[in-house]
């Protein structure tokens, strides 16, 4: 038995989980709501104050089902209640970002400043010059903006600098040394 998978999902105050056919699984909190179709295979049912996820038989496919239908709905249940949120570091020499509206304006070091619309459900703020938080309340599509971002200068090796995560650690390596 999947040890994730039997693992039942406790229900908050102030959450509704439905579940339509299909497995159309909608989570209502008070930050917002999310919606999501789940495999049609999983059997999801609300008991109570909590959900529970069960397979039908023990095949590999289904196993691998099992854990990821109740991981994604527990996501789906802490967005709605806290939210999740990504913290990204700008590190650098004249490196630094900025927020107008709904604009992130990011210098990298380019001929041209790099600017990044947020996209719909998900919040940038900024925190002094080089932090930026990536909030939202689905987990998904902000660890895919946070991504974005990053990849607009990842962080190198060398002097480290770029875009990373606040709790990334990057490998350093040694630079060239000269002749003697």
């Amino acid at each position: 038995m999947s040890r994730i998978g039997r693992m039942p999902i406790a229900i908050p105050a102030g959450v509704t989980v439905d579940v339509a056919e299909n497995n159309k699984v909608t989570v209502k909190g008070p930050k917002g709501t999310l919606e999501r179709v789940l495999p049609a295979e999983m059997e999801i049912k609300v008991e109570g104050a909590e959900v529970l996820v069960s397979r039908p038989n023990d095949l590999k496919k289904m196993k691998s089902l099992h854990g990821l239908t109740r991981t994604l709905i527990h996501n789906m249940v802490v967005g709605v209640t806290d939210g999740f949120e990504k913290k990204l570091e700008v590190n650098g020499v004249g490196y630094r970002a900025s927020k107008s509206g709904k604009v992130l304006t990011l210098n990298l070091g380019y001929s041209h400043p790099v600017e990044m619309t947020d996209p719909e459900g998900i919040e940038t703020v900024m925190e002094g010059q080089n932090v930026i938080i990536v909030k939202g309340i689905d987990k998904e599509k902000v660890g895919q903006f946070a991504a974005e971002i990053r990849d607009k200068r990842r962080p190198e090796p060398y002097k480290g600098k770029g875009i990373k995560y606040a709790d990334e650690t990057i490998r350093r390596k040694v630079g060239k040394t000269g002749k003697k």
